[in-house]
């Protein structure tokens, strides 16, 4: 099964001749911590049921909250962990080129519908009938897929070593308050240097890195079941409100409504 992510059964999988393959079960936590670094040809769909699931590829980290799903296309080398207590169920895809479906790795929105199919074709067996209801439900899943909606949940890992340094830093202490002339030079960098590098490598302000390191933080602790105001705390916040703005700037909606669309798609 998927839980071992053993190298013969990933192989396996991409000889199975059909366009989905699901792996029957549902992932703990305990097996995502031994996920080791790996890839196979076909895509994945990995659908977060409850805790908040990470997946690492080159240069960034994909994060999966309750009622979000991964796609993670074939050949693309990853690994997979979790935050807190974690369940969630893979489907391995070998799509036709018609269904249209996302060419690089991305959190999507899972609406209750979707759920469901994915919940069904999760328990589909490996050589379904693809003419049949199973074939159907497969074709309808990939119409579902291609149209559901990306969530911009991704944290941009730098490859220059002093930039992985300050992301090092920033991560071990995310409630620091240093201005980035000082961040700069505790990585032997000028701010104008710094400010540079961000750009080139990742495309983004420092501002707006730190920013959405404290939207995965903030994603994995409320999921865990921290309250608001304990978060925005720990993040170096002045007040719950003032955190809140933050998150509704960067994810469009604030945390507590955030999470409690999620539940409702249990």
């Amino acid at each position: 099964m998927y839980l071992d992510v053993r190298r013969d059964w990933l192989a396996y999988v991409d000889e199975i001749p059909r366009a989905l393959v699901a792996a029957n079960a549902v992932a703990t936590l305990d097996a995502l911590e031994q996920s080791p670094r790996h890839q196979h040809q076909k895509a994945q769909l990995l659908f977060t049921v409850r805790g908040v699931v990470n997946c690492e590829v080159d240069g960034a980290v994909w994060i999966v909250p309750p009622q979000c799903a991964v796609w993670i296309p074939g050949g693309l080398p990853h690994s997979v962990f979790g935050s807190g207590e974690v369940e969630c169920l893979s489907l391995f895809i070998d799509p036709p080129a018609s269904a249209n479906l996302p060419k690089d790795c991305c959190t999507i929105t899972v609406s209750r519908f979707f759920r469901e199919l994915l919940m069904r074709a999760n328990a589909l067996p490996e050589l379904y009938d693809v003419d049949g209801p199973d074939g159907r439900i497969v074709s309808v899943l990939f119409d579902e897929l291609a149209v559901a909606p990306v969530e911009d949940l991704c944290l941009p890992i730098p490859g220059d070593p002093r930039l992985k340094k300050l992301t090092d830093l920033l991560i071990a202490a995310p409630a620091d308050h240093a201005s980035v002339a000082e961040w700069a030079a505790r990585i032997a960098l000028s701010e104008r240097s710094l400010s540079r590098l961000l750009a080139e490598e990742l495309g983004m302000s420092f501002g707006r890195w730190r920013r959405q390191l404290h939207i995965v933080l903030a994603l994995r602790r409320l999921s865990a079941g921290q309250s608001v105001q304990t978060v925005a705390i720990d993040l170096g916040y002045e007040s719950a409100s003032s955190f809140v703005t933050m998150f509704r700037k960067m994810v469009g909606k604030p945390p507590s409504r955030y999470l409690l669309e999620r539940r409702r798609l249990r």
